[in-house]
């Protein structure tokens, strides 16, 4: 006996609540959501002022009221319609200068909670008022309003509990509410934004006044007043496409990308685009893991960019990427660039951070060598001086915390008479003049107004290595011959790694060859770099290879030099004269970059003299 037929399947249209729950889905995620779409139509109303209150995280409540155009009793009607817009008058996608544009918003939220809308234009006598609840429509009714719009929503996800299992905890809702009016606040200065409510401690950010600096005072009020005093202004025009923004220097970075904002024909957006041109644009300046800190606007045609790619709103696309990713990293690398060598402020706050005398300990007083002033002067103590202990160099946090351990040790400066002032105009300089050299690896000099301390080696690195740069696009790197071509032994497959990119290796001025299985004869190196391990360098430049993938030279050249230059650089443990601290000095000044090494670390630390004297209690 054969099995019965299966049941046709029948179809039929979904209930319009059902769809309305299904859509707000895509468009309401989390109360963040609701918030962004809420205050986007604000923004669209031409609102001055947008006030937003939340409790619970915005699982409770959402109140965002305006004092933009408002709407009439017909309007407010059709608003909570599916598809129904202001925003689209001639229906043209090609070219959508709002961030609302769909019609979802609204009934999306509705469909998931209790929506109530009052509103009321500047000609109106009266306001009128909406509620949807769970999808359900109620009649539109007069109500007492001031000019704009005041939306309420309660209770969200009710209508779809299995949603609220997907949210977290209050407060963490509550911080994406307050980091998407953040983003919004960048990319409208011009507007008032007031955030208060359970969870987000207050948010007030005043409308900024149109004019030069209107926007560099907004983000200095989104992203803390440090970043004022270290990011540098970059504009930039080409073919159709206006750059503008304030980018961090490479020594002010924070652990995540929470600090980079983007801004699109007026659109806070998150691309993975504009992202990587930032990341590129920041490669050789700023340590992989670590992110900057900026906010670039890019206005254009609307019919260049697609913003309607994401349901949330949140992409766009180009028409011409790759001309947006150039525009992006040639503005940030020129505006690096005028910046010169220039180190974050942060840099030298966390020098004295780590010098403050509540954090040095404290020997036992019993167990102390006599102090200076309990000698006679001029005397030192009786005994055969100790030996000096040979250590690696510490870093300035460490050697400001060490402890004499009950006997004097000799000092590890450099403090021979005729370092005292050897050019007096050096002092003048922004770097300074070179007064001593600790532990054969700082050298110490002194401003007009304080002291810097230089890590030789990671200053004379990034020399080393923009030296390499303009002599490679200047048409070829100066390359020594080696008397004796060295043999460089190593693993067959790294060495075919190697010969597989003499013609690349060549162009850098690193002439090898095949000799035998497993080995390299290397005859020529960059000039900048003779004198160093030949061995070291060609491990470092396997190193790089195998990082670049299948076509590494191809793709990051710099990379390569980066690794090679540390072979040119002047090492940690060299005893440098005056005259080559002094030259160092003068050549990191009138070198871009040079605040930092290749590897994103700050090559120097700049003290001033009122923070010193801070220190020490004199202020």
């Amino acid at each position: 006996m054969s099995a019965p037929p299966p049941a046709r399947p029948v179809v039929r249209r979904l209930d319009p609540v059902l769809v309305d729950r299904i859509a707000a889905g895509e468009v309401v995620e989390r109360p963040a959501s609701a918030v962004k779409e809420l205050v986007e139509n604000a923004i669209d109303a031409g609102a001055g002022t947008i006030e937003v209150t939340i409790a619970a995280g915005g699982r409770r409540l959402i109140r965002v009221v305006d004092d933009g155009a408002g709407m009439g009793p017909d309007d407010l009607a059709l608003a909570v319609e599916r598809h129904a817009t202001s925003k689209l008058p001639d229906g043209d996608l090609a070219r959508i200068d709002t961030l609302g544009f769909r019609g979802e918003a609204l009934p999306s939220i509705g469909a998931v909670a209790r929506l109530s809308i009052t509103s009321r234009t500047a000609e109106a006598a009266s306001g009128h008022a909406i509620v949807v609840d769970a999808g359900i429509r109620g009649p539109v009714r007069p109500a007492a309003a001031g000019r704009g719009t005041r939306v309420e929503v309660t209770d969200l996800f009710s209508a779809t509990p299995a949603r609220l299992k997907f949210l977290k905890a209050d407060r963490t809702e509550a911080a994406a509410v307050a980091e998407i009016l953040r983003r919004l606040a960048v990319a409208h200065p011009g507007i008032r934004f007031i955030l208060g409510g359970e969870g987000v401690g207050g948010l007030t950010l005043p409308a900024e006044a149109p004019g030069a600096g209107s926007w560099l005072r907004r983000l200095v009020a989104v992203l803390g007043p440090e970043f004022g005093d270290n990011c540098a202004p970059l504009s930039l025009e080409r073919e159709g496409f206006a750059l503008d923004g304030h980018v961090g220097l490479p020594t002010f970075h924070r652990a995540a990308a929470t600090h980079v904002h983007f801004v699109v024909n007026g659109r806070p957006v998150r691309d993975r685009l504009l992202l990587g041109a930032v990341r590129g644009a920041y490669a050789d300046v700023m340590a992989s893991d670590r992110h900057p800190v900026l906010a670039l606007a890019l206005t254009c045609d609307p019919a260049a960019v697609d913003v309607n790619v994401h349901p949330a709103k949140t992409e766009v696309r180009f028409r011409d990427p790759a001309l947006v990713r150039g525009l992006i990293v040639s503005a940030i690398h020129e505006a690096l660039r005028r910046a010169g060598g220039r180190s974050a402020s942060t840099v030298a706050a966390r020098t004295l951070d780590s010098l403050r005398p509540a954090s040095l300990p404290f020997p036992d007083p019993a167990s102390e060598a006599p102090s200076f002033a309990e000698r006679p002067p001029g005397t030192m103590p009786a005994g055969p001086l100790p030996e000096r202990r040979e250590a690696p160099a510490p870093g300035f946090a460490e050697a400001a915390q060490a402890r004499f351990d009950g006997d004097l040790a000799l000092p590890s400066a450099d403090l021979r008479p005729e370092l005292a002032d050897p050019e007096p105009a050096a002092a003048e300089h922004p770097l300074g003049a070179a007064r001593a050299q600790l532990h054969e690896t700082y050298i110490v000099a002194q401003t007009p107004d304080g002291i810097v301390i230089v890590d030789q080696h990671a200053a004379h690195e990034r020399l080393v290595y923009e030296r390499l740069k303009r002599e490679r696009a200047a048409g070829g790197i100066a390359r020594q011959g080696l008397l004796i071509p060295e043999v460089v032994e190593l693993d067959p497959a790294e060495a075919d790694r190697l010969v597989g990119a003499v013609g690349d290796l060549d162009a850098l001025g690193l002439a090898l060859e095949p000799f035998g299985h497993g080995a390299v004869l290397v005859r020529e190196v960059p000039a900048a770099l003779k004198g160093g391990s030949v061995r070291a360098l060609i491990a470092d430049v396997v190193d790089a290879l195998a990082e670049g993938g299948a076509d590494p030279l191809g793709r990051s050249l710099d990379a390569v030099l980066s690794r090679m230059s540390c072979h040119g650089s002047i090492r940690a443990g060299r005893r440098l004269r005056p005259e080559e601290m002094n030259a160092l000095l003068r050549e990191m000044e009138a070198t871009p970059f040079s605040g930092q090494c290749n590897h994103g670390r700050p090559t120097y630390v700049e003290l001033k003299r009122a923070d010193i004297e801070r220190l020490f209690g004199r202020r």
